[in-house]
């Protein structure tokens, strides 16, 4: 397929309308497929302007793209009008650095995110230290899911180095846009002992408790709004008590309520319910439990004279 001259010309604009360009499915602030979220994720957290076309509004940029660049497939980014790649390349030039290399001084300075050690978890990591290698400091990954990890490292003069408890942590330039706020403990139990890490950016996620659990939550009054999200079928078959059948007044009333208000649902066997829970937690509610098994596991597990089917 040849590519047009007034395609290729106006695709020529867009490349040229910005040092970065973004040829993608969506737009920055709502990227309308997982690939090109993950290079917008990307972008975010090295540079403050960029722009994006959305080839799903323009069938003819969409089609003349592939010629234009000889790439099959959408993300395209675009660097200073030179095509860098999709998403896959994207991801690799920025584990590798070379990606922030190629943007030059495009990139942002980044910010020093507040992070506290504690004189317990110093101490330990001082410790740590003394038998790494020589000019060696902590470093702290936060991966995109919210997973913590703590490492001994050379200093790497890419990342972002703070100071606290006189321990230097390093955190590379993802980590750091996630980091602001974080406390490093170190706690000992009668199970073991560890470093905790609190993080106050990550996420609310829904909490999955066991039936015996949930019923020590609920008969504590820990817990005082329980959604059952059955048929009213399947509540004729079996109940569980306390629980309120969560139809459309009932999602109405529940949205009323305070984001902080901790709320439970069950099904037959927590897929369901899961679901539901997540609709809240979108919402803004923080404090969101699903019952592990639904009412199976309750049965099983608490009062065996609760019908199963």
């Amino acid at each position: 397929m040849t590519l047009d001259p007034e395609t290729r010309k106006k695709i020529e604009h867009l490349v040229a309308s910005d040092s970065v360009v973004l040829f993608m499915k969506g737009s920055r602030s709502f990227p309308q497929c997982g690939f090109s979220a993950s290079v917008v994720n990307i972008l975010n957290t090295l540079i403050p302007k960029y722009t994006t076309v959305n080839i799903l509004s323009d069938a003819d940029v969409r089609g003349g793209m592939k010629e234009f660049s000889d790439w099959p497939t959408f993300p395209q980014l675009f660097v200073k009008g030179e095509f860098v790649g999709g998403a896959d390349i994207v991801r690799q030039m920025h584990e590798s650095g070379d990606l922030e290399k190629q943007l030059g001084d495009l990139v942002a300075a980044p910010r020093t995110p507040s992070v506290t050690v504690s004189p317990r978890a110093a101490s330990e990591l001082s410790a740590a230290l003394k038998e790494g290698g020589s000019g060696d400091v902590i470093h702290l990954t936060i991966t995109p899911t919210w997973e913590h990890q703590l490492d001994l490292g050379p200093r790497d003069a890419s990342h972002v180095t703070v100071q606290s408890g006189g321990v230097t942590v390093q955190l590379d330039r993802s980590s750091a846009g996630r980091g602001d706020g974080v406390t490093i403990d170190f706690i000992e139990a009668s199970d073991g002992a560890g470093f905790k890490i609190d993080n106050p950016n990550r996420p609310a996620v829904v909490k999955e408790v066991a039936p015996k659990e949930l019923k020590a939550l609920l008969d504590g009054h820990k817990i005082e709004h329980f959604y059952d999200v059955r048929t009213d079928k399947e509540r004729d078959v079996a109940k569980l008590a306390g629980a309120k059948h969560l139809d459309d007044a009932t999602m109405t009333a529940i949205e009323t309520l305070a984001k902080d208000t901790p709320l439970a649902f069950h099904c037959h066997h927590g897929g369901r319910s899961r679901g539901a829970a997540e609709h809240f937690l979108k919402l803004g509610f923080k404090n969101v439990y699903n019952l592990a098994g639904g009412i199976e596991a309750w049965s099983r597990d608490i009062d065996p004279t609760i019908p199963r089917y």
